[in-house]
């Protein structure tokens, strides 16, 4: 049975996501993951250490941002966007993240580069309401 609320869930990724991956702070980071974090990316070397030594690599100009949050017992998905990566595009990512004792314990996602409106067939942007400048 959780130990914690699908609205708990939800605010301790939120809280997770910015502090790793935005302010970029390794040492509070650490107290989100799991020391048994298990990774299921095809991106990212296995447990807590791959995943922070992914993050150092990235350009400092990296920045996450959220648009839909959905939690369930203790499972949370997120739809977001991860620009200034050091590629040509912006990935789009569905992250799937298990929680466990209060900590991040599993992560699976589905990564796609970001199309531009004269990429996209649904002249629709995969993220927020505009298309990427």
């Amino acid at each position: 049975m959780s130990q914690t609320t699908p609205e708990q869930n939800k605010a301790l990724v939120l809280e997770a996501f910015d502090t790793l991956f935005n302010k970029r702070d390794y040492e509070a980071a650490a107290r989100f993951w799991s020391d048994n974090y298990i990774q299921h990316s095809a991106h990212i070397e296995p447990g807590r250490d791959g995943l922070f030594r992914l993050v150092a690599s990235i350009p400092d100009t990296l920045r996450y941002e959220h648009a839909v949050i959905v939690a369930e017992d203790d499972y949370v998905l997120l739809h977001g966007r991860f620009s200034g990566i050091g590629r040509p595009a912006a990935w789009v990512v569905v992250d799937i993240v298990r929680i466990a004792n209060g900590r991040l314990a599993e992560h699976w996602d589905v990564i796609q580069d970001e199309a531009t409106q004269a990429e996209s067939r649904s002249g629709l942007p995969m993220f927020g309401d505009r298309f990427p400048a």
